[in-house]
């Protein structure tokens, strides 16, 4: 079993935590972009009460140890690894009980080159338990409007966990912040009578859009993602896990461990 204790001095080595490859300045930009309720920021989520600059600041500070100061903006941003492991511990109690009781469960990443891997693993973990991975809407097609405009994307499963690619493209998937493609993989789930999940895990507009529609949600966020962190204190997300979310893939493996050492779900 990993130790917290190992895996505190992990997550600061990688840089998971600690100071962290994101900016001051790109969080900033998030915060401000926030606050005017930019899409590409709020990732699916409408936001219950009137957030500040000033707030937001305020509130990724509490819950991820950045600066408290809006006067301070410029430099690496900064992550608490105490609060990211506090958040963890959080993820794994709400796998293990979803587990314990036999739940459905969709995974989704818009991180497919760093966190693939992660959720597959912990899908891999929740289908031995007994769990349903759910695969609603696969091969259907998402429009996204993107900064180069709509562009096409195909919803696919890579061991239980949905990703997009760009119509035509290879690769490992593409990069997304969209709500959309939990919207389409739900709304799929909904029109065939099949079974809605108790859980959705992934980051970015896979948790926000499935919180905002009253699903449980829990995921990993960096500091410039503000909108999970505003979800869980306004009550649409159940967990947000703050970290450095494009690290190289292989960081993430002691976070399995722990987690589902954490979560009773050791194979």
């Amino acid at each position: 079993m990993l130790s917290t204790e190992a895996l505190r001095a992990h997550l600061l080595a990688s840089r998971l935590a600690g100071d962290v490859a994101t900016s001051r300045e790109t969080s900033l930009r998030s915060y401000r972009a926030f606050v005017a309720r930019d899409p590409r920021v709020t990732l699916g989520l409408d936001p219950r009460w009137a957030w500040s600059v000033r707030d937001v600041i305020a509130l990724m500070a509490d819950r991820c140890g950045v600066s408290a100061d809006p006067e301070h903006v410029t430099g690496a941003d900064v992550i608490d690894p105490e609060r990211t492991l506090g958040r963890l511990a959080a993820f794994a109690e709400r796998l293990g009980a979803v587990a314990a009781q036999g739940g459905a469960v969709l995974f989704g990443t818009g991180h497919p080159h760093r966190l693939l891997g992660f959720y597959a693993d912990l899908a891999d973990a929740l289908s031995a338990a007994g769990c349903s991975v759910l695969t609603p809407a696969q091969g259907r097609c998402v429009d996204i409007t993107t900064r180069f405009g709509v562009r096409t994307y195909r919803l696919e499963y890579v061991r239980g966990v949905a990703r997009l690619r760009e119509a035509g493209a290879g690769g490992a998937g593409a990069h997304s912040h969209s709500p959309l493609p939990v919207r389409v993989a739900l709304g799929a789930a909904a029109d065939a009578g099949g079974r809605l999940p108790d859980l959705v895990v992934g980051d970015h507009g896979w948790v926000c859009g499935a919180g905002q529609l009253g699903i449980e949600a829990i995921g990993l966020a960096d500091t410039d993602d503000p909108a999970l962190f505003v979800g869980e204190a306004e009550g649409q997300v159940s967990v947000a896990v703050p970290l450095d979310d494009a690290v190289r893939s292989d960081y993430y493996r002691p976070l399995t461990r722990y987690v589902l050492n954490r979560a009773c779900l050791s194979q």
